[in-house]
């Protein structure tokens, strides 16, 4: 039942990029209703990848590979809902208002001069949020990989080195093809290349860390 590991830990990357290959590049009239239900949908998957991080981390033996996972569990519960309200704001909140008439503007990036401003503050608090639960993802990646190249040698260092990439090009790029997409694909390489690495580990018995 190895391959459920695998599953549970990179599925959630590959379900991001591939709802990523459908993500509207900008928010219009037309695409509103697209992007709202679209960020409807990510609710529940967005979470996922904090759980992955999560999974690999289980049962990390105490001393300092166990402070160390705590960080990372922390990091990975402030990513959970900062990285929400970014979701919850610009993506379904700001796609709500366009579907009920407010003008759209275009481009979905900083401040748009022709957009209506309650969209524009939308976006700005939201983008705000999102980048303290990108960063706060992107400490938990590193500290996760960290715990892993401890607990399992050399042979976690590709994984953790391909997934923090990834969680750096998803801080700036979310989940917009193609650079959110490819970020989503290395992400999973990355959590699955980790998981390949504990295989044969002798696994420790879970303590306070």
């Amino acid at each position: 039942m190895r391959w459920l590991i695998y599953v549970a830990v990179a599925g959630p990357s590959l379900v991001l990029a591939g709802i990523g290959l459908s993500h509207p590049q900008e928010l219009t009239a037309d695409t509103a209703r697209w992007w709202t239900n679209m960020h409807i949908i990510l609710i529940p998957v967005f979470p996922l990848l904090a759980v992955a991080q999560w999974l690999l981390l289980r049962g990390t033996p105490a001393g300092l590979p166990g402070v160390l996972a705590w960080g990372a569990r922390i990091a990975g519960w402030i990513y959970l809902g900062f990285y929400g309200a970014l979701d919850t704001l610009a993506g379904i909140g700001t796609g709500w208002l366009v579907q009920n008439g407010v003008h759209s503007g275009g481009g979905h990036h900083g401040m748009a001069m022709d957009r209506d401003p309650v969209l524009n503050r939308l976006f700005e608090i939201g983008n705000d949020l999102g980048y303290v639960g990108a960063y706060a993802f992107v400490a938990a990646s590193l500290l996760t990989s960290a715990v892993l190249v401890m607990r399992a040698g050399p042979k976690a260092i590709a994984g953790g080195v391909v997934l923090v990439a990834g969680s750096v090009a998803f801080s700036q790029w979310h989940i917009y093809w193609p650079r959110g997409v490819a970020s989503q694909l290395a992400i999973a390489i990355g959590f699955a290349l980790l998981a390949w690495s504990l295989d044969g580990v002798r696994r420790a018995v879970p303590a306070a860390g």
